[in-house]
């Protein structure tokens, strides 16, 4: 008796179409319509429009790593440049777990409701091969994602950290140009990417979990120093009384931090990302920082010093791709190594000698 076959799933999932209603003629016009509707010529003032798939392209524009487009997408940058710097930035971090990404669909919301357009963009050195955390966000964040006057985007995962936060300066500039008045930049909450992060922000908020254990053991001078406000998160149900115990001790702890240049005192708060509490608590402290940030010019000093930090950060950046991908280098710098290995020279000796080379192939 003959079976009749039925292809597998996994035959099914080959190169066919998700659905037979599409017409492929109509797939191939309408990618026609999107190549000469955002063709680089008229792209600026698609992005000046609003526009966010113009947005996204020009991002995408600005990520690339080919030579070709680095001179169109610096001009690029430098014609929207005019109309950025009209936003309030606002950096938002935490471990892995505390609710990151519900609380900025939540933020990100409330302040839609408000009348602001919202930008979402990450930093993260993430791996290359899983591509960390952060590519899931957008999917957690299906209500915002569907907000017109939302726009979130992952940053491009890779391992150097510099590169990834230079494409996100950019992204930021772009936003701006966009239209969109609060940009919330979002780090993954380990490692350097805080002062990354903090290096590119207006506020910086922290985001902590009550209960967790770590409301004295995990104040890390650096990050506490940094934040702006901390939010004690997931202010819900049972876990309330532990909540507004952990406020009490974060707030003890502030006491002991030196004043800070803006002349701020950080805050304390409560939310529930999933209750939709103390949200709009949260948004009045960043508008009460911004006010008296620009009534005091602590605001508008804090963005140059931030400029100047990374046009040093450029450079060193630039140097340091320079020298590692000029192929004279890297066959000298394999030498130097099997010399330290073989116990021949010394690191500082051996960096010496490269140094000493590398200028005068410059």
């Amino acid at each position: 008796m003959n079976k009749k076959k039925h292809p597998s799933a996994l035959h099914e999932s080959g190169s066919k179409p998700t659905s037979a209603n599409v017409n492929p003629k109509s797939v191939e016009r309408i990618r026609a319509s999107r190549k000469q509707k955002f063709s680089e010529e008229n792209l600026l003032q698609q992005l000046l429009g609003g526009n966010k798939t113009a947005l996204g392209r020009a991002i995408t524009l600005v990520e690339s790593n080919q030579f070709s487009h680095r001179e169109k997408a610096q001009k690029l940058l430098e014609a929207a440049l005019p109309y950025s710097q009209k936003s309030i930035r606002i950096g938002i971090t935490g471990v892995p777990g505390v609710g990151k990404s519900t609380f900025i669909e939540s933020f990100g919301s409330y302040l839609i409701q408000q009348g602001k357009k919202v930008a979402v963009l990450a930093v993260d050195p993430s791996s290359s091969v899983s591509h960390g955390s952060i590519l899931g966000d957008k999917t957690r964040m299906e209500n915002l994602v569907k907000e017109d006057h939302a726009f979130i985007r992952p940053s491009a995962s890779g391992t150097s950290l510099g590169g990834v936060a230079k494409k996100t300066r950019e992204s930021i500039i772009l936003c701006e140009a966009a239209g969109f008045d609060v940009i919330l930049i979002e780090t993954v909450g380990v490692g350097q990417s805080e002062t990354t992060v903090h290096s590119m922000t207006d506020f910086f908020l922290l985001l902590k979990l009550a209960g967790a254990g770590d409301e004295l053991q995990g104040i890390k001078r650096g990050i506490i120093e940094m934040a702006d406000a901390i939010v004690i998160n997931k202010a819900d149900g049972d876990n309330i009384k532990q909540a507004r115990e952990a406020k009490l001790e974060f707030n003890r702890a502030l006491q002991l931090y030196p004043a800070k240049e803006s002349g701020w005192k950080p805050k304390v708060s409560l939310s529930s990302a999933l209750e939709q509490t103390g949200i709009d608590n949260v948004w009045e402290l960043i508008k009460e920082f911004e006010k008296q940030g620009k009534e005091n010019g602590f605001f508008l000093k804090n963005r140059k010093e931030q400029n100047k930090f990374w046009l040093l950060q450029t450079i060193n950046e630039h140097l340091k791709n320079r020298f590692y991908q000029n192929p004279v280098m890297k066959k000298e710098l394999e030498t130097q190594l099997k010399a330290i290995e073989e116990n021949k020279v010394t690191a500082f000796a051996a960096a010496g000698l490269l140094l000493k080379k590398f200028e005068n192939i410059s």
